[in-house]
């Protein structure tokens, strides 16, 4: 999209500033998008994407997009490693986890909840009616029904009989890629440069009852700092958590690294730091107040969506090794 004079002059004062003055103050003059960016994790952000779009062009903000486009994916039960379609943990559960945090730096979470179709709204809803951050497992559930969530209790034989099937031996062992854990993650910026994201999961398939990873997790899962941008998480949590991912990934972004390099760093940070991680997949997404995004991961095979002013479309990201089946 060309660039009227003015917009040029703006953009070409806020380059000579940014190189004069620390980034913590350079990031104030990122200019916002001339057109709205989404970003997802995986193949299923690009219905997630789809419906945030749709969301923002009713005239939605930034966090409606988000909430309601993780929905979407959530309200897949086809889907195995997000929402009440999820693997079960080893004792025959599928627990959710999710998260929300808006440009302001307001947050809300939920983990461990077990009886309810749609945890983002849950955790959107703890972050607007309660001083809180996070609500786990009864309370977290006790508290959804008083706020007027509606509970549904499903079962899905495939599903169950899988997990009978695995409980047979009982081993998990993670694969690149195919892991039962495959996050969604979303993130958006608007043409005001008001920045919002979400991250919802059914976590790993055949954990310990009682596991929660990083989706639920500010600042591991997701962060989002309005002044400069956000990120998110997906892969094995536990990995990610041991590094406040999310919140590494965008302090790099306001030190003045681009958002695909503050992934990439993100990740080697991972692979130096972890010990023996073979199979085991992590993938950053980070977008930019001024709409700029990138992302990295572990192993090749990380596919991420992205949304602007010219259409939908699912990227790969870049790796630090190769995966071979």
């Amino acid at each position: 999209m060309p660039l009227d004079r003015r917009r040029f002059l703006r953009l070409s004062s806020t380059g000579a500033l940014a190189s004069a003055v620390p980034w913590a103050r350079a990031a104030d003059l990122l200019l916002p998008p001339p057109s709205p960016v989404l970003i997802s994790t995986w193949d299923h952000g690009l219905d997630a994407n789809t419906k945030a779009w749709q969301v923002l062009g009713e005239g939605g903000s930034v966090l409606d997009a988000v909430v309601e486009g993780v929905a979407v994916v959530e309200n897949d039960l086809t889907n195995r490693s997000v929402g009440q379609g999820g693997r079960p943990d080893r004792d025959g559960h599928v627990t959710l986890d999710a998260c929300v945090q808006d440009h302001d730096g307001r947050a809300g979470s939920v983990a461990f909840v077990e009886h309810f179709p749609n945890p983002v709204r849950i955790a959107r809803a703890v972050m607007e009616r309660t001083p809180h951050v996070m609500l786990v497992g009864e309370g977290a559930e006790q508290w959804a029904r008083e706020n007027g969530f509606a509970e549904r209790r499903i079962t899905l034989p495939g599903v169950q009989a899988e997990w009978k099937e695995w409980a047979v031996k009982s081993d998990y062992k993670p694969v690149a890629n195919i892991e039962n854990h495959d996050t969604i993650g979303q993130l958006a910026v608007d043409t005001q440069g008001r920045l919002a994201g979400s991250c919802t999961t059914s976590g790993m398939a055949y954990k310990v009852h009682g596991r929660v990873g990083d989706s639920p997790i500010i600042g591991a899962g997701l962060f989002v700092d309005g002044e400069v941008g956000a990120a998110c998480a997906t892969g094995t949590g536990e990995l990610v958590i041991r590094v406040a991912g999310s919140h590494t990934v965008v302090e790099l972004m306001r030190q003045g690294v681009d958002p695909t390099e503050a992934c990439r760093q993100a990740v080697d940070r991972i692979v130096r730091r972890s010990g023996n991680i073979d199979g085991h997949q992590v993938g950053f997404l980070a977008l930019r107040a001024d709409g700029a995004f990138g992302a990295f991961s572990i192993y090749n095979g990380f596919t991420y969506a992205v949304s602007d002013a010219s259409g939908h479309r699912l990227l790969e990201s870049g790796h630090v090794r190769r995966w071979e089946p």
